[in-house]
């Protein structure tokens, strides 16, 4: 066996395995869509300048397995993101999203979007619809969207963002820093809200290399006058740091962990018994 036949053996193995595990990821998933057990989990984007005020909602998505687990995006999401189910997911968080939002008018809530939403047809129906149900859905709805999915089809994603920020919808860069921006078409954009990937903020009060990134980060927000929100928020040293650099608003488990179950439903509950 010469040494490429070897490597390809070598790698085999761990291709198959990889395969299996993302197979067996989607099969979990469809299950889930097609039997109903789908939710969004609510954790709160705090103000930075004072963090027992909530500047809004991130609803992320979540699988309830038979057992009654809650199984969280991050989960499943790389398996499912290229393929149909992704569109469906994206489908999903939506309906729910602004199912919300005609509930709760005091609730403004952020929605995950891959740019691939953008040119399929159901999601396109459910975005429109939504936003016809009542006025002010548009302007407490944000949709996320990450560096690496914005960059895919930033032309597409630019117009799209133009249509609908002249309903009032925001958006936001989610995973700001981790991908690869191509600053040409930063301008273009026109973000009202970046978020900071968590991988400068966890421990960010005693990293100087942390530090100078999210200054950086900040900054480029700053001069654009988009909203900077630090992710993975998780100790009071961090969150005394972000609010000395002035940052706008943080998330993280710090100020609460996502919940399926999120308080003002059970005020809405205990209101309507």
């Amino acid at each position: 066996m010469n040494r490429i036949d070897r490597q390809a053996g070598d790698e085999s193995p761990l291709a198959a395995a990889i395969a299996a595990r993302d197979g067996e990821t989607m099969a979990m998933v469809r299950r889930a869509v097609h039997e109903k057990r789908m939710r969004l989990a609510y954790q709160p984007v705090v103000v930075g300048a004072d963090p027992s005020r909530i500047a809004f909602y991130e609803g992320l998505m979540r699988v309830i397995d038979p057992t009654g687990r809650v199984i969280p995006a991050r989960d499943f999401i790389g398996a499912i993101e290229a393929d149909e189910l992704g569109r469906q997911i994206d489908c999903l968080a939506l309906d729910i999203g602004l199912t919300t939002l005609a509930r709760f008018p005091h609730v403004r809530l952020s929605i995950n979007m891959s740019a691939r939403s953008v040119g399929y047809p159901r999601w396109m129906k459910i975005l429109r619809k939504g936003l016809a149900a009542e006025k002010t859905i548009g302007e407490r709805l944000i949709l996320e969207i990450t560096e690496s999915s914005a960059m895919l089809v930033p032309e597409l994603v630019i117009a799209f963002m133009d249509d609908l920020q002249a309903h009032g919808v925001s958006f936001a860069l989610d995973d700001f820093g981790a991908g690869q921006t191509a600053f040409r078409y930063f301008r273009d954009f026109l973000f009202d809200v970046i978020k900071i990937d968590g991988q400068f903020i966890r421990n960010i009060h005693s990293d100087p290399d942390n530090q100078a990134l999210t200054r950086a980060l900040m900054s480029i927000g700053q001069h654009f006058d988009m909203l900077t929100i630090a992710e993975s928020v998780e100790t009071v040293a961090d969150a005394e740091w972000l609010q000395a650099a002035g940052i706008d608003c943080m998330q993280g488990y710090l100020f609460g962990a996502p919940t399926v179950r999120p308080a003002w439903v059970s005020a809405h509950k205990s209101k309507s018994g």
